[in-house]
């Protein structure tokens, strides 16, 4: 008789209670299909309806957490308790991926691994995370635990950028990313390609390109960089930014090709079904 080994049978009981496996059990169960087949089916699914249902609100998906963080327009230097505040949602645990992540390198190289996409997750939306954010709302540990896993990306990655508080005196190249993505999606670059030119995650490329393509179609509906900034809740700094781009885009025909293709519904930054992102005009 063999010893059971607990630790696998403890990740196993975890990727049993992800929504991907529920989806496989339903399509089992109802159609009857072997799991193989139902693995299959929701590789299609997720295929064919993954660009539309990436728009879904993030805090409605498992493994999800909500933040107050500072708002990444206040300068540096300012007090927090001064400073605007902008709630942003993260997701922590991804599910299968993030499993096999703990199972492979343990609680400190989950957390190493995902400290990058998070700090993105939160500079997309708006907000700046800190250290203190990271270790006593994020991963429960302690800042100095939070300080060594962001030594360890600065020795093993010194070209990475994390756009952290701590990081605001030198938050210019960071801010350039946004511009970076924009252009490289402009000169006809996929996703995928961009993420590995950026490190930046699908999820965080995607939100950029997004509010770009919102503001270049409020800009044609010929609003101005205040009156788009607020329907976005976005930075004016931002915005102002994105419609330079929308400027110099006008004067390139290969850009302006690129351009229409981000505007069409079902793209990454596809904005035209709403491009306000469901803000309207009452919030």
């Amino acid at each position: 008789m063999g010893i059971r080994n607990q630790k696998l049978q403890l990740f196993r009981r975890l990727e049993a209670k992800t929504l991907d496996r529920q989806f496989e059990v339903q399509v089992r169960e109802g159609l009857g299909c072997s799991p193989f087949e139902a693995k299959a089916v929701l590789e299609v699914v997720r295929d064919v309806y993954g660009p539309y249902l990436g728009e879904a609100p993030a805090n409605q998906l498992p493994g999800c957490l909500t933040l107050m963080c500072i708002d990444a327009e206040e300068p540096g230097g300012k007090a927090v308790v001064d400073c605007q505040l902008r709630a942003v949602t993260v997701r922590l645990h991804r599910g299968e991926v993030d499993d096999r992540l703990l199972r492979e390198q343990g609680p400190g190289g989950f957390r190493r691994e995902r400290l990058p996409d998070l700090c993105q997750e939160v500079f997309s939306q708006g907000g700046l995370a800190t250290r203190e954010d990271l270790a006593y709302r994020v991963f429960c540990v302690s800042v100095r635990t939070i300080s060594r896993d962001l030594a360890w990306w600065r020795l093993h990655d010194p070209e990475r950028v994390l756009p952290l508080r701590s990081h605001l005196q030198d938050i210019g190249p960071v801010l350039t990313h946004r511009e970076r993505i924009v252009e490289l999606a402009l000169d006809g670059r996929t996703t995928t390609e961009i993420c590995r030119i950026v490190h930046h995650s699908p999820e965080a490329v995607g939100n950029y390109l997004q509010t770009f393509a919102r503001c270049a179609f409020l800009d044609g509906e010929g609003m101005q960089a205040g009156q788009i900034a607020y329907l976005l809740r976005r930075g004016r700094r931002l915005v102002e930014s994105c419609l330079e781009l929308l400027a110099s885009c006008r004067l390139d025909r290969n850009r302006q090709f690129h351009l229409r293709q981000l505007l069409e519904p079902g793209q990454p930054g596809g904005g035209k079904k709403d491009a306000t992102g469901g803000a309207g005009h009452g919030r």
